[in-house]
């Protein structure tokens, strides 16, 4: 299953070689104990216990280097270390070396290919120790030589990080030490220049190194023929040693971001144009199947083969009901799809690689059955898609039914539950209200009759144009092969669609309708050319739904959280500066506008004042029910009176905090990289900073200093970094314990005052209470219709009172506009302002599956 979040719960682990070896050590002293029959404990061992090492590792975050000399060693006449290895490889390299006259040089060429040579033998290693062998995005530069070897030094001021290494846990180099863990050694000098060339190949990567640990393991005799004409015989000892290079993640010193044209590249930000799309539509209409088939490329057997490689809970398996948020990602490049099928593509940093010159799309799988409705909710109004793929179901072979009756609670026949067609109706008319860019997939094509098909998209396409947009059917061809698109279906889309979005400069025109098969590939091209091609909105800024001066709090950068994952820091995000504690979470979502890079300065929240779950026991539970679709996927208005009554604090009396974190690793789409842009959805690794909390009681409990440092998020909160306006003039985030919502239909007059309701805006889902539902005054007239000319020249209009006719009255009431205070019930919230905002009441209502939903839009916001 694959999803924004992959980081690894366990992150590969850098033990040092000699560790194993004071272990064989300890058991060597027992057994020495055990045999002369002594009652002594065994003494730790140390590295002078040691005399040699395991073999190299083939694979990992170690590697075992008899030098990393940039030039040929000079010729030995003994060394103590190699005298016992007759007929070995290192023996018989030794020998040769001694054969051969001293070369204290070579030419900067063969120098500069050593150097290539080792760093990217060091960057490989390096990249053992990440997460799931994280692939490293940029280009790796390698410094250019000096022809002196004394000017060394000036090539060790660690580079920028290599992007994809943030998340490495270093990498260890045993140097003097032979592949089957032999101690060789180097003499002082030797050591000394093989330090230099990895500090060199650090620095060049963005990480520093850290000598470990160094011990003597012999001596050598060599001839030194540049003091005089005669050789001089001088002995030396030999030395082995063990260094760490680590990631260098928080090192802000060297300044400010430059302001230039190359900035994203430079700071290691994905370039490449990012769609974000979500599947939605009733239960049994194929969306899982469809993605399946999307990113894997090949068809379905009509045995749900192709949803298997998405579904992620057991119980997903066993019903064939998706009750969670799938993520996949395809990448289109002119007429090419890269999916799983293509070549050594088998994760998303392979996808990325393969799109850099065109576009990705993020593909969102939600549920589809009345009781996960929040699921379907979370992700049309979270997850802010910039297309919606709606699929219907051109057979009704597959009831849908509730199982058992809402309000009797016994068995019913499946007339009883929700028909497939009318929750299908139920998710178009909601995509509809929300306005999102639409194309409606008919699915399993295979199995429906003509005489079904036509009375389906007859209700599809009047729903549609009673909204004033222009559905538009296709047809394709059925094809198995998906890895191209064929001129043909570029051309209709390009043609019928996107020209006439461009010429009517709104996405909302046309919408789409394509008939598929996931079974015999009917419409798979179409639905591939639309991906390719549908336009991408413009980048999201601060300013997108209230200007600046209506709205000063707007902070520069905005992260919604979707999902929270609790993680231990790794060893190279340990920074000075932090507290101590080794909880590093990861939260997942999208950057609503601005940038976030490793090592900013954030802030999360809002936090409740003391405990973390005082409002957690203000919530009342959902209901499941045994069977499936007897569930209140919210709870009911009763349900909620009695929990108000029960709770009478509110938002308002519980006083919100935000806390400052560092971001210390980003991955935009499972890619590692330093930045993330406005619009792009990724993971986010903070670390919380450690409170200011002035003299510390003595009585005070432990646990409890540490939930006050460590608070856990949750989902719906919010990261952002203060603007510059913010910090100059002292303002800082402000929580909001209510908010005003206008709406433009007359159905929000059945909201009575008191009434408790789930609201949705962003992220947040919370259940608030309504406090009063008012009717502004309409600014439609239509008596300004007619003619101005007409002046009252007999005066009559001082005397008698105009009458409107039903028809004006009933025409005002439409243009009427509707605003409705409410108020947050369990926590403080960020809500944006000018944000689109959905209530919804409890339960599941008849033949709209719980999705007959209001849509508004945020127009005051209560602190």
């Amino acid at each position: 299953m694959a999803a924004v979040f992959t980081f690894s719960d366990e992150p590969p682990r850098v033990s040092s070689p000699w560790e194993a070896g004071q272990e064989a050590g300890r058991r060597s002293n027992s057994e020495r104990c055990l045999s002369t029959s002594a009652l002594v404990d065994s003494e730790p061992a140390s590295d002078s216990e040691v005399d040699r090492l395991e073999a190299e590792p083939q694979e990992g975050p170690i590697e075992y280097k008899l030098h990393l000399l940039l030039r040929p060693r000079r010729a030995y006449q003994k060394m103590s270390t190699t005298a016992g290895l007759v007929g070995s490889g290192v023996h018989k390299k030794l020998q040769q070396a001694r054969a051969q006259p001293v070369l204290l040089a070579s030419s900067n060429q063969t120098r500069q290919n050593r150097l290539h040579r080792l760093t990217t033998q060091l960057l490989w290693r390096l990249k053992q120790s990440s997460p799931e062998h994280a692939t490293a995005k940029g280009d790796l530069v390698i410094p250019q030589l000096p022809e002196d070897n004394t000017e060394l030094a000036t090539l060790q001021e660690p580079r920028q990080l290599l992007p994809g290494l943030e998340e490495s846990n270093g990498a260890l180099y045993e140097i003097g030490v032979a592949d089957d863990g032999t101690f060789v050694g180097l003499t002082k000098e030797e050591m000394d220049d093989s330090m230099t060339t990895l500090k060199v190949m650090a620095a060049s990567l963005g990480c520093r190194v850290e000598v470990r640990r160094m011990k003597a393991v012999g001596t050598c005799e060599w001839l030194d023929r540049t003091q005089s004409s005669q050789p001089q015989l001088r002995c030396e000892d030999l030395w082995v040693a063990e260094a760490l290079v680590m990631p260098i993640i928080l090192d802000r010193s060297s300044g400010t971001a430059a302001n230039d044209d190359n900035e994203a590249l430079r700071r290691g930000a994905s370039t490449v144009e990012q769609l974000r799309v979500l599947l939605t539509g009733p239960t049994t209409s194929g969306k899982t199947t469809l993605l399946g088939t999307l990113a894997n490329g090949t068809l379905d057997d009509g045995k749900g083969r192709s949803r298997s490689y998405l579904l992620k809970h057991r119980h997903e398996v066993a019903s064939g009901r998706t009750s969670s948020i799938a993520q996949e990602l395809i990448g289109y490049e002119d007429r090419s799809v890269f999916n799983y099928t293509c070549m050594d593509s088998k994760a998303w940093p392979d996808i990325h690689d393969r799109a850099q010159d065109g576009r990705l799309v993020f593909l969102l799988d939600s549920a589809g059955h009345p009781r996960y409705q929040r699921t379907t909710l979370r992700a049309l109004v979270g997850w802010a898609p910039h297309w919606t793929l709606l699929c219907i179901a051109a057979s009704d072979e597959d009831a849908i039914t509730t199982g058992t009756h809402l309000l009797t609670g016994v068995d019913g026949p499946p007339s009883d539950g929700v028909a497939g067609i009318e929750l299908a109706m139920a998710h178009l008319d909601l995509c509809l209200k929300l306005q999102i860019p639409l194309v409606i997939l008919i699915t399993k094509l295979d199995k429906t009759q003509r005489p079904e098909l036509k009375g389906k998209l007859s209700k599809i396409f009047t729903k549609t144009k009673a909204t004033g947009r222009t559905p538009k059917l296709f047809t394709g061809s059925a094809s198995a092969d998906c890895s191209e698109i064929s001129d043909r279906d570029q051309a209709q889309i390009q043609t019928e669609v996107i020209d006439a979005i461009t010429q009517t400069r709104d996405p909302l025109a046309v919408v789409p309708v394509v008939l598929t098969s996931a079974i015999k590939g009917d419409g798979i091209g179409l639905i591939h050319a639309f991906l390719a091609s549908l336009p991408v909105p413009p980048a999201p800024t601060a300013q997108d739904f209230v200007p600046l001066a209506l709205n000063p709090e707007q902070p520069a950068a905005l992260f919604h959280i979707d999902e929270v994952f609790e993680l231990a820091r790794s060893r190279a995000q340990s920074t000075q500066g932090q507290n101590a504690d080794d909880r590093a979470p990861v939260v997942t979502g999208y950057l609503r506008f601005g940038r976030l890079s490793i090592g900013d300065q954030v802030v999360l929240g809002p936090f409740p004042a003391e405990d973390d779950d005082a409002g957690a026991a203000l919530v009342p539970n959902d209901q499941p029910s045994p069977g499936y679709g007897l569930s209140l996927p919210h709870p009911s208005s009763a349900e909620y009176a009695r929990w108000s009554v029960r709770n009478a604090v509110s938002a308002s009396k519980i006083e919100g905090e935000w806390r400052n974190a560092t971001i210390i690793n980003i991955r935009e789409l499972r890619l590692p990289v330093r930045s993330i842009e406005a619009g792009q959805a990724g993971s986010i690794q903070v670390v919380f900073d450690a409170l200011d909390e002035g003299p510390s009681d003595p009585d005070e409990h432990p646990l409890e200093k540490q939930s006050s440092s460590a608070p856990r998020i949750r989902k719906g909160q919010v990261m952002a970094m203060p603007s510059r306006h913010m910090i100059e003039t002292g303002l800082s985030l402000q929580a909001s314990t209510g908010f005003t919502a206008s709406f433009t239909t007359e159905d929000v007059q059945s909201l009575a005052a008191g009434s408790l309701v789930n609201a949705y805006v962003g992220m947040v889902r919370a259940a608030v209470r309504v406090l009063r539902v008012s009717q502004q005054k309409s600014q439609f007239d239509p008596r300004q219709a007619r003619s101005e000319d007409h002046d009252d020249i007999f005066g009559m209009s001082d005397h008698i009172e105009l009458q409107r006719t039903r028809s004006e009255a009933d025409l005002e009431t439409f243009h009427a506009e509707y605003h409705v205070k409410l108020e947050l019930l369990s926590n403080r919230e960020w809500i944006e302002l000018g944000s689109r905002v959905v209530l919804l009441e409890g339960g599941i209502k008849d033949k709209s599956g719980g999705l007959d939903a209001l849509v508004g839009k945020v127009i005051e916001v209560i602190e």
